[in-house]
């Protein structure tokens, strides 16, 4: 399957900034506050890095959970508060909500006999606190909180999956929450049901295991969702939960003029207005590179992916982690070395773009430019994964 290039494909072999997390931990999960970046570190360690986003320098480190911390969020309003707060889940059974300013936890929520979570949400309304659970005694759930009165959760959806809950989110309304599994489900279901066994609205059944999913809404009408899995296959449904693509993200590569890429996993996915189809997906390579591809048209399965930008040099390994900072058009990525980098997002060339700037980046593909606010080079990388190939 061909990879197409864009006409203003870009390889940015420089960060805006670097910084590494104390020891040798993954960056597991990566999400933007106010004023900081949060990073989750890999286990033994289990803390939570706050850093600066103009250099990355670490301004708190926050304990995290006592076993693993498996997801971060950014959580506007949570419980009426007018702040953004940074949530938590940990293998440790409990959802925490910080307090950046006295680095402590501001709300636990705490699940019944300390089951395990993987994934955690928050309502749009800020009202709700959801999370899924590892599978544990033959039983996955989905639980509730009311983050004003978090001491035991409202309710639990125990007969949506069946294996390890690996995403919850909540949709632009406060009741419709998105799930999937290990068990090759994907569910929508009404958060506010009280009885389990009328809460799921649609279920999707992909057939093979779940590592993540979302929604896919930017600028349509009807929400659409997204999928990977843990054999690197991408999936895309519509707003009924019907498969409409399911594609081994790894055959897409690019062997255009003179440039190579080749895809060894899929990153994530971030749902926004600036990309064709409404969604950007991100993909790694082994050597440490990331690069950003779209599609034309992800309800059909033949419509054409093209590669946009690639971000190269920058860690050595598996990228673990990423997060497009589109207020500051920053690309913030996490990796196995420990490391955090920052680097410029440019823009995405879509039809809509001006056709003297597609000639303007055309004209001189080879040209090294410096971007004088940010101090970033972009030119392609002689390395493996998007290289000029001699003749």
């Amino acid at each position: 399957m061909s990879l197409h290039r864009s006409p203003s494909l870009k390889s940015i072999d420089r960060p805006l900034s670097t910084a590494s997390l104390p020891g040798s931990n993954y960056v597991l999960s990566l999400t933007s506050l106010d004023n900081f970046y949060a990073a989750s570190a890999s286990s033994p360690s289990n803390k939570i890095t706050l850093l600066d986003k103009i250099g990355l320098r670490t301004a708190q480190i926050l304990p995290g959970h006592e076993e693993a911390t498996t997801y971060l969020r950014t959580i506007s309003g949570l419980g009426g508060y007018t702040r953004s707060t940074l949530l938590s889940s940990g293998r440790d059974g409990c959802v925490k909500a910080w307090d950046e300013r006295s680095r402590m936890v501001g709300i636990q929520m705490m699940a019944a006999d300390r089951r395990p979570l993987l994934c955690c949400d928050a309502s749009s309304d800020g009202f709700l606190v959801t999370a899924g659970t590892a599978l544990h005694n033959e039983d996955a759930f989905v639980l509730f909180w009311d983050p004003r009165n978090p001491a035991a959760p409202l309710r639990s959806h125990g007969s949506t999956h069946s294996d390890d809950i690996t995403a919850v989110h909540f949709g632009q309304t406060p009741d419709l929450l998105f799930s999937a599994s290990s068990d090759g489900l994907i569910s929508l279901s009404n958060a506010y049901e009280v009885d389990e066994d009328e809460a799921v609205t649609y279920v999707g059944n992909w057939g093979c295991s779940i590592s993540q999913g979302g929604w896919a809404h930017a600028g349509s009408k009807k929400p659409n969702f997204w999928t990977a899995s843990d054999m690197e296959t991408f999936g895309y449904w519509s707003n009924e939960l019907d498969r409409l693509q399911d594609t081994d993200i790894r055959h897409p590569s690019l062997h255009d003029q003179g440039q190579t890429w080749v895809t060894d996993y899929l990153i994530g996915c971030h749902c926004t207005t600036k990309a064709e189809s409404g969604l950007a997906v991100f993909v790694g390579s082994n050597e440490g590179d990331a690069a950003l591809i779209t599609n034309s048209n992800l309800a059909s399965p033949g419509a054409p992916w093209t590669i946009h930008t690639v971000w190269a040099g920058g860690h050595v390994g598996i990228v673990r982690s990423i997060l497009w900072d589109e207020n500051h058009d920053v690309l913030v990525t996490g990796g196995e070395d420990s490391k955090v980098l920052t680097w410029r997002m440019p823009e995405l060339y879509t039809s809509n773009t001006q056709e003297e700037d597609v000639t303007m980046q055309v004209d001189s593909p080879n040209s090294k430019r410096v971007w004088e606010d940010m101090d970033v080079s972009e030119v392609a990388s002689p390395g493996k994964r998007i290289r000029r190939e001699s003749s």
